[in-house]
């Protein structure tokens, strides 16, 4: 069984790791290091507003006065994904950091797989990241599930769940591990 911890957000979410008040205001996060500065996500709260990804900081101020725009932090990028494995390898000793983000998880065992993933994700909010985690019977399907996961999602039968989800969906995953 794999287990995949995600981190929704990521950039964002590592960039304000230290300022949690400000994940319920409306800010946007810029790629500085483009040649145009483009917006690479907004908290819920500026996607409200009408702030999405793609636009430019003017844009996004037009839609939302008052918009905080923050620029990437890599370093603090680097600390989240720290953590993420960290709190990953509590779990069981083969784990990858998959993307950035996003760790996968081997268990050898089924015993309390679905708690102890629980305990990690209830961990990682303590510590001001937001986690979503799916465990499946392969890497693949166990990321799948991360993605639709509140907070977490186990699969037991990948034909039943698979056959509602629009094929849609599997194009979201490969925007989500992008960055």
């Amino acid at each position: 069984m794999f287990a995949a911890i995600y981190l929704p957000d990521f950039v964002l979410q590592a960039a304000l790791h230290h300022a949690p008040e400000l994940h319920r205001q409306p800010v946007a996060l810029l790629d500085d290091e483009q040649t145009k500065a483009l917006i690479l996500q907004v908290t819920s709260s500026a996607a409200e507003a009408g702030v999405s990804a793609g636009m430019t900081a003017s844009q996004g101020l037009a839609r939302c006065l008052s918009l905080t725009i923050t620029s990437r932090v890599r370093a603090q990028e680097k600390i989240a994904g720290e953590i993420l494995l960290h709190q990953a390898a509590t779990l069981a000793p083969e784990i990858e950091a998959t993307a950035p983000g996003i760790c996968t998880v081997r268990f050898t065992s089924r015993k309390n797989c679905r708690e102890n993933v629980e305990g990690v994700v209830r961990q990682l909010a303590r510590l001001n990241l937001t986690a979503q985690a799916g465990l499946a019977a392969t890497p693949d399907l166990s990321f799948l599930a991360a993605c639709l996961a509140r907070p977490v999602l186990q699969i037991d039968d990948p034909e039943k769940f698979l056959a509602p989800l629009p094929i849609e969906t599997l194009g979201r995953m490969d925007r989500i591990s992008r960055f």
